[in-house]
């Protein structure tokens, strides 16, 4: 496949006039040479436009290039946007909706836990906390000392005040140096627009014997090879790249860090992507939650049998548990 000019590419896509976009090179290793992956829209919500994703030449990492500015990319974080809707009164279904929100949180932990210890005196940060129910879940069940940084404006919760709340980019935040225990981004690095800044800046915050924990989606996942352009894992503009397992570590080792555990899934449920996918791919985009989400859990429980081994599958997701060198 030959090589492509990202800004001429992305003129011949439908995307309103009012779309600024910015050239960008492979965040792994800086070359701009590169040829076309995929286009992809935002699927969740029917939002408009067609956003292009290309493959590096030379390490391979597919990344979103041209992508939408820093400010034209907020108004895709809005009220609609998953992470921020607050809705939960969904009738007899509320208990189940509930619990499936919790489970979410009670397999964060389980994951952190598995490699670190969390007492009153950890100090926790998660980059891109979203109304911060992990943090509040881990202080609850722990007492750990929670802290949280969000690019979101305006976020609410009941006891978000508990949070040391840091809002805006997570590389521009003045948080002390070596003074977190633990650093998690659960699905916050595929969103990132400086994710070398990032991890410089996780490095610089974490004690020496801290632990960064990172999820992604795995872009060589069977999902992905199930569904294409309408995985959910491509998420467009939003994701700003999609890692390969390869890619990932690869991303991990430029910064110098340690890779102490890698994971085929994570906390994040693979039925998500099962689930939405199909919608996206023999349905159509605007994922309306209160049309969907009686054959939600229906389905959820016919593939139960399945689910049972998705820590093994490759489904969708990747998670690296990192230490300093």
């Amino acid at each position: 496949m030959s090589s492509i000019q990202p800004m001429t590419r992305i003129k011949e896509l439908k995307n309103p006039d009012s779309f600024k976009f910015e050239q960008v090179s492979c965040y792994i290793c800086g070359e701009s040479d590169c040829t076309e992956f995929l286009i992809g829209e935002e699927d969740l919500t029917g939002k408009d436009g067609e956003f292009l994703y290309v493959k590096c030449t030379n390490c391979e990492l597919v990344y979103q290039n041209p992508r939408l500015t820093i400010d034209g990319i907020k108004p895709f974080y809005d009220s609609e946007y998953i992470a921020h809707r607050k809705k939960k009164n969904w009738g007899v279904l509320t208990p189940l909706y509930e619990w499936a929100m919790n489970k979410h949180d009670r397999d964060k932990e389980r994951l952190v836990k598995k490699y670190c210890h969390v007492g009153p005196e950890t100090k926790l940060i998660d980059v891109g906390c979203a109304v911060g129910t992990f943090l509040l879940h881990m202080n609850k069940k722990t007492g750990c000392k929670i802290s949280g940084v969000d690019f979101k404006e305006g976020l609410e919760y009941p006891d978000f005040d508990k949070i040391d709340f840091h809002e805006g980019l997570f590389y521009a935040q003045n948080i002390p140096e070596n003074s977190m225990d633990i650093i998690t981004m659960w699905h916050f690095f595929e969103h990132d627009y400086d994710p070398n800044a990032s991890i410089d800046m996780a490095k610089r915050i974490l004690k020496e014997d801290g632990k960064l924990i990172i999820e992604v989606p795995r872009l060589d996942s069977f999902t992905f090879k199930l569904f294409g352009k309408k995985w959910p894992g491509v998420q467009a503009p939003q994701h700003t790249a999609l890692y390969s397992k390869k890619a990932f570590l690869h991303m991990m080792e430029k910064h110098g860090l340690k890779v102490e555990s890698y994971m085929p899934y994570g906390a994040f449920p693979p039925y998500f992507y099962i689930f939405t996918g199909t919608y996206f791919k023999w349905i159509g985009k605007g994922l309306n939650l209160n049309k969907i989400i009686f054959p939600y859990f229906l389905g959820q429980f016919l593939l139960s049998p399945i689910l049972l081994f998705k820590n093994k599958l490759n489904l969708s997701m990747q998670t690296v548990v990192c230490t300093k060198q």
